[in-house]
């Protein structure tokens, strides 16, 4: 989880200045949680707790309302039914990498993110995004290699993994869609060597750098298991109290 919020924080100073290479400078003092990290602390706490995503979601949405949210999500908080908006976006799979680390088997993790992601994003493209999101994590958390997750998201999900980020980046834009960046997301992580590196490449694809870096360096953390410690120190002063005690206990049961 800690490396989601980080490739969210991270990202953060570039979704509204999308750059194209991986020389940047990881922190500086625009660099923020946005909605990535509270809605994946949310997951958590919904875990942990027991209790539905929608409450979940909508607690912690509530408590830190200008954290960037897409306006359909934002209207979703303070809604009193608060029914699915039928949305393909990709916020459903930036918040869902606690529930690869949560569940035990394939069939839980992909039951366990739909649930996650319909009670807003119940479009199809929503769903396969977060379930696939939480699958790549899942897969590394369980010592998979990267040939076998790229084989196993493409089989299960059709996505085209086949492509690489020289490829992608420079006709790449700005793209919200869970189909237009999960898939990319994915790759940045299959082409890296480390954390660090999974993260900036999805940044340098110039697009929704904060979700991107998210899903990517959530499933990177799965895989490589450590995040250097200027990282972890420069995420860490940027958070709440109350996220880092859930962060922790989260990590006391479920590891990582």
């Amino acid at each position: 989880m800690l490396g989601a919020i980080a490739g969210d924080i991270i990202g953060s100073v570039y979704e509204t200045h999308p750059i194209k290479y991986t020389d940047f400078p990881l922190f500086g003092r625009s660099s923020r949680f946005t909605d990535d990290t509270v809605l994946t602390v949310a997951a958590a706490y919904s875990i942990l707790e027991k209790v539905d995503y929608a409450t979940a979601f909508k607690t912690f949405g509530r408590r830190y309302p200008g954290a960037g949210y897409g306006s359909s999500f934002y209207q979703w908080i303070f809604s009193p039914d608060g029914r699915s908006y039928n949305s393909w976006g990709n916020g459903s799979a930036m918040r869902v990498s606690p529930i690869g680390f949560a569940f035990e088997s394939i069939e839980a993790v992909l039951e366990e993110a739909e649930r996650s992601a319909s009670v807003t994003h119940n479009h199809p493209e929503g769903i396969k995004g977060a379930q696939a999101t939480a699958l790549a994590v899942f897969l590394a958390r369980k010592g998979e290699n990267k040939d076998s997750i790229k084989s196993k998201i493409e089989k299960r999900f059709t996505y085209n993994l086949n492509r690489t980020l020289d490829d992608i980046r420079p006709e790449y834009r700005f793209d919200v869609s869970s189909q237009g960046s999960v898939p990319e997301s994915i790759i940045a992580f299959l082409e890296s060597k480390d954390f660090e590196d999974a993260v900036r490449k999805a940044v340098s694809l110039g697009g929704d750098s904060d979700t991107m870096a998210c899903i990517a360096g959530g499933i990177a953390h799965a895989f490589y298991r450590e995040i250097p410690e200027n990282i972890v120190a420069n995420v860490k002063e940027r958070l709440p109290d109350e996220f880092l005690e859930i962060m922790d206990r989260f990590v006391d049961i479920y590891g990582l």
